[in-house]
């Protein structure tokens, strides 16, 4: 009667406190879930969330069945994984590298998930400014490569992981902090801080201020977020970066961010993996941990469907 599909919309649902996220998070039209919850309290002949609540509110069966989904999900996982290494896909490497210079704060809990359910996957992490990883990881040298900006190379695929907004940070006494969003106009006479790589890797400017050739005053870069954040801080500058990035930062009140345009820009975040590799148990099973992993440490991110 309650099937494992029922147990994870319920789970997103509570977790996102959204019909319309917790649809996208399970690959549905919100149509579909709400189809599939209606079937499910009929056959329950109970209701399991009080409607029009914010957040939902669930009622006592349908905490019940979360419940049911915290126990029952994660065996469930595990044993997908058990068997993936039964059928002998244990084995294999891992080289990776990150193209998204903020990515520590979801990725290394990824790793860590990871390397206790593969422990004989053998892994490794490269970052760096220097060169393009895409390239490497066509020639077999790299396993994986996270990145926002995929390229049309022959033999790799890119895997969704979630989607985030840019915004512009600046320092809260700025003038620009009053403002609702900001025009690429806005950054004419601005000084913008930027990681050191080659200006058509960042959104700010392909997306942002070259579509309105639109040029900021002054580029400075950093190679760190904390070290951009500081300078934004101490007004010598402005910065954009994921939301999520800068979670933190707006929580304790260290910087306004405001979103570039009246729409905002969205980006979405993908693991590149090479076609030959795209089928391995523990290739999937990491982009999967990934995506988990995200969505539980990470703010303001979206689901992105599948490719």
């Amino acid at each position: 009667m309650i099937e494992l599909r029922h147990l994870k919309t319920l789970a997103a649902l509570r977790d996102t406190g959204s019909l319309v996220e917790a649809a996208e998070r399970v690959f549905l039209t919100q149509s579909a879930l709400s189809h599939q919850i209606k079937d499910l309290e009929e056959r329950l002949n109970c209701s399991l969330f009080i409607r029009k609540t914010k957040p939902i509110c669930f009622t006592s069966a349908g905490q019940r069945l979360l419940q049911l989904a915290d126990e029952a999900l994660p065996m469930f996982r595990n044993a997908e994984r058990d068997i993936a290494r039964l059928a002998g896909g244990e084995a294999g490497r891992l080289n990776m590298s990150i193209e998204c210079h903020s990515c520590f704060q979801w990725l290394m809990p990824t790793i860590d998930n990871f390397r206790e359910n593969w422990p004989e996957v053998e892994m490794d992490l490269a970052s760096g400014f220097n060169f393009s990883p895409l390239p490497v990881l066509a020639r077999g040298e790299l396993d994986l490569v996270i990145t926002s900006d995929p390229q049309p190379i022959n033999g790799i695929c890119y895997e969704p992981l979630f989607a985030y907004e840019m915004l512009l940070a600046v320092s809260n006494k700025h003038a620009l902090a009053r403002k609702n969003h900001i025009e690429p106009e806005d950054l004419c006479d601005q000084t913008l801080i930027c990681y050191p790589v080659d200006r058509n890797r960042l959104d700010v400017f392909t997306r942002f201020l070259d579509p309105a050739d639109v040029e900021p005053r002054e580029i400075r870069t950093a190679e760190m977020t904390v070290m951009m954040l500081q300078l934004v801080a101490s007004g010598r500058g402005v910065c954009a970066l994921p939301n999520w990035a800068l979670t933190e930062y707006l929580e304790r009140e260290y910087v306004s961010a405001r979103p570039l345009g009246s729409k905002g820009v969205w980006s979405t975040l993908y693991a590149a993996i090479r076609d030959d590799q795209k089928d391995a148990e523990f290739m999937r099973d990491f982009i999967a941990t990934a995506r988990e992993t995200s969505f539980q440490n990470l703010s303001g991110i979206r689901t992105t469907p599948k490719s």
